[in-house]
This record gives C-alpha cells, structure tokens and sequence, in this order.
C-alpha cells in the first residue's frame, strides 16, 4: 500500500512516524513545502516549543462543533503522548500551570528527534514540494504540485497542510481549496492567537507600555470572558498574553462582523474603594503637586495625560483642586478602561488560524472524509481552534495519531 502525508507538521509527522510502526510495509511519501520538517513547531513558545499541555479537554477549543475533540482526546491524551516523546526519547517539562515543554528548553531538540525518527522508519520525505491539487481516479489517488509534477497510485492520503497563519513559514491553505473542490464546507478562515488593532487616536503613544491587567471582552456590549494576564501597548493597540487568550473569540467575531471592546482592568487586585481612598490619600498628602506627576506612583507616565484628558482633566492641574468626583472619574477609567477593537494584525502575525473545514464533514473516529474515501485531514486545517498553552499542537499530535490508525489498515 502506498500513501501521501501532505504537510510535515506536528501531525503529518506524528502521523508518518505510527502509521509506519503499525504497518512497516506501507510505503509514505511525506511532502513538505519547506527545506525542513517541523517549521511551526521550531517556531512555537518563541523556540522553546510549548509541546503541550498536560490537560487537554473539550473547553479548550473553539469550532463550530468542538465536541468534536473529544474522541481524539480520549484515544491520545497527554499520557498517551508522553509514552510517545519517550520513545523518541524526547524528555519533558511540566511545568506549574500545566504547560508542557521539552526539557532541553529548545525547539530545535524536538525537530531533531523526529526526523530522526522519521529517517530511522524509512519515511520518504519529499523537500520543498508544494502541492496544490489532487485527483481521484479509480480508487487511486494523483497529486499535483505547483512546479508541475505529478505523483501518483496513492491508496489514500492525508492532508495535514495547516491553513494560512505565518505565511513567513510558507504557510498556504492549498489544502482547503482542495477539501472544497472535493465538496466539503469551509468555514472562512480567520486569523487567532493574534494581536488586536484598536480604534483610538491615543494608542500609538502608549507604545512599549507593559503591565498585568485583568481583560474583558465585550461582544455587541455583552460581556462574554475575564482572564488575567499581561498587555503590551503597541503602534497599532494590543498584544501581549493577556490578549492572545482573548483573541480567538475577538477574532472570530469580528470575522463574522459583530461589535468588539475590550475593557482593562489595571488594578484587578483591588476594590473600587481601595483604590479612591489610595488616590485620595496621595493627593492629601501632595496637594500642591501636578495631579500628572503625583499619578506616576501609580500608573506609567505614558498613561498619565492620557488618563487626563479622557476625564476632562488639564495636565497642569494640581492636587488641590482635584474633588471627589474627579477622584470617582479617574478610579472608574482606571477599573474599566474600555477601546473598540477594529481589526487583528492579520495572519502574518497569528499563531494560528480559525475556521477550516467543517467538522461535519469528517468521521471523528477515523479523521476520514465521510465524502472521499481514503481522504484524510488532520490538525489545523480542520475547524478546530486550541487556546493559547500547548492545545493546538496537542490536537496536532492527537488527530494525526488517530488517522494513523486508519491509513495503516
């Protein structure tokens, strides 16, 4: 039997790697448009490979359908995929919020072993090969490539190719124009684990400025999720992780058009009380200072006139004339700083990408199409979207484990 495995990510490759051990006599070609396997996973948790996560449930994806991680999830858990980096021997970290990392630290280690693998299976792994189209005829399947060659006889192949997030990866969604000329639904893609373009005429001056906040989002003015984390000001508004565990659903909506705020929070850790009583304590015991420079205790001198001039305050005004309504005003801005969010910076600069093909359309328990039989997807370019944290690489591993099962028999 002869297969194709189209992309050398995380789940073409893990897919390769068992569908060979469970049938060594299956010949794979695994094409790979780069010069080299693994080039999301080298990117992935700025090099040090946030592998996966050691608890992988259904809430933390997104999709249309995103029970339909379950099955997978069960059949290859972390425990599952720890069996499997030690037989590679590929050592892990766990760390305290469940983050899973090599314990080397670096990616590169991670790549390195699995090609060795790779090699050590005699998998055929077809460099700098982009294919675009494939045909079914006869039960056999033909593909075709971008510089014009063909491949053919495959009894069945797997599409595990990604969508369009870093195309600096060369990453395409070829395989989704292919899943579509084969008539399965698409849901539009959208750029995730993103950051996020605001609508101000201030933000560009809070550029550089960090801190950890509390996020809430806000779609069509309903409040939807609070998470905790930190916020990178930018030129065009916010990154930062903070706002990458918001992304998601802040992209997707606004792909579909809605209304999206964002509120911050900069003293979660404080009550409303606490904070105007710690104001007006400050401006007691300063009150012939500019309110601007006395308000450097507490928030960056970035923020400071920005703060002002949303609440009607001059920048030269001193502490003494600052009453208690302009104390509620500045303590309220502080504690729920809401912007609109207009745009994301885009899939050049996004993790990974939401949308892809409906999970209506493919067997969960097999990975394969229920239109073309011997047609398989795996990983990204499915409708399927992990949180920031490990997920999406899990669900990588995971669903190309389990059409590994399948392209084997």
């Amino acid at each position: 039997m002869k297969i194709a495995i189209i992309g050398a990510g995380a789940a073409g490759i893990i897919a390769s790697i068992y569908t060979k051990k469970l049938n060594s006599n299956i010949k794979i070609d695994l094409f790979e448009i780069n010069t080299t396997i693994g080039k999301k996973i080298l990117a992935s948790g700025n090099g040090r490979c946030n592998i996966s996560n050691k608890i992988v449930l259904q809430d933390n994806f997104m999709g249309k359908d995103n029970s339909f991680v379950n099955y997978c999830l069960n059949q290859f858990d972390y425990k599952d995929f720890e069996k499997f980096c030690n037989s590679i021997g590929l050592l892990l970290d766990i760390k305290d919020n469940n983050k899973v990392y090599p314990l080397s630290n670096e990616a590169k280690s991670v790549v390195s072993l699995l090609q060795s693998k790779l090699n050590s299976l005699n998998v055929n792994i077809i460099y700098e090969k982009r294919v675009i189209d494939i045909q079914k005829i006869d039960n056999k399947f033909t593909l075709n490539s971008f510089d014009g060659c063909k491949y053919k006889d495959y009894d069945k192949v797997l599409i595990s190719s990604g969508l369009s997030a870093a195309p600096q990866l060369n990453s395409t969604n070829d395989g989704l124009k292919i899943a579509k000329k084969f008539g399965h639904t698409i849901h539009e893609e959208y750029p995730s684990l993103v950051g996020l373009q605001l609508d101000t005429l201030y933000h560009h001056k809070l550029s550089g400025m960090k801190k950890e906040v509390e996020v809430t989002l806000y779609i069509n003015n309903k409040k939807d999720i609070s998470v905790k984390g930190d916020v990178l000001f930018t030129k065009y508004g916010f990154s930062g992780f903070g706002i990458l565990d918001i992304s998601q659903k802040s992209s997707y909506y606004l792909s579909l058009k809605n209304d999206i705020k964002i509120s911050i929070n900069f003293f979660p850790d404080l009550s409303k009380d606490s904070l105007i009583n710690s104001i007006s304590n400050i401006m007691k015991s300063l009150p012939n200072e500019n309110l601007s420079i006395v308000l450097g205790g507490l928030i960056s001198n970035k923020l400071s006139p920005i703060l002002l001039d949303i609440c009607n305050l001059d920048n030269s005004i001193k502490c003494y004339n600052i009453n208690s309504r302009h104390i509620r005003s500045i303590t309220n801005q502080l504690l729920n700083w809401r912007v609109k969010v207009i745009n994301t910076q885009g899939f050049k600069h996004a993790e990974v990408s939401g949308g892809g093909i409906s999970t209506n359309d493919i067997d969960d328990k097999t990975m394969q199409s229920k239109l073309i039989k011997g047609l398989f997807f795996s990983g990204e370019i499915l409708d399927i979207t992990g949180q920031r944290g490990g997920y999406n690489l899990h669900f990588a591993w995971a669903s190309g484990y389990l059409a590994s099962k399948f392209l084997s028999k």
